[in-house]
């Protein structure tokens, strides 16, 4: 279990997040047409997994705007958007925000992958959302990066994860 703060309350997640040198546990995950994406699709590339509680609160939406702009035109690497919002939610939010460079992908039909990442909210006001956290896998699936933010309402450390990823 992960502590973290939301508005410096405690809160706590299910697990732990998945040490680095680790395989990231397999997902299956809603893209906003409704169809299904794995972790096998990405396979080959460097992935970016931007996992936060939802697109609707400032802090989460800043966070695709950065790694749309900041991280998704670098060299053999995608960005995902994970939450817990419903598909229909992210593909608004990415038309509006004219985000062209990030998947979004939704947790509603397996709610385990923020169990098995270590990241679902087990108390506090946001319980069964996912906490905020950046991770880096390699191209065959590897975590080679992972940030839990320890303050849900603060945005992640785009430089640390950006610097690793040009370092990659």
């Amino acid at each position: 279990m992960n502590t973290i703060n939301i508005h410096g309350q405690a809160a706590h997640t299910y697990g732990t997040i998945p040490a680095i040198g680790q395989s990231c546990p397999h997902f299956a995950l809603v893209k906003s047409d409704l169809s299904t994406a794995t972790d096998e699709d990405f396979r080959g590339k460097r992935v970016v997994l931007n996992i936060f509680p939802s697109i609707d609160t400032a802090t989460c939406a800043m966070s695709v705007r950065q790694f749309n702009s900041r991280a998704a035109g670098l060299p053999n690497t995608v960005v995902l958007a994970i939450s817990a919002d419903l598909p229909f939610a992210a593909g608004r939010f990415c038309s509006t925000e004219h985000i062209e460079n990030v998947v979004t992908l939704s947790t509603f039909r397996n709610p385990m992958f923020g169990r098995s990442m270590g990241l679902e909210l087990v108390d506090g006001p946001l319980q069964g959302l996912l906490a905020r956290a950046v991770v880096i896998l390699d191209e065959k699936g590897t975590i080679v990066y992972s940030e839990l933010v320890e303050e849900l309402t603060q945005e992640p450390n785009y430089k640390a994860a950006l610097d690793f990823l040009a370092q990659m």
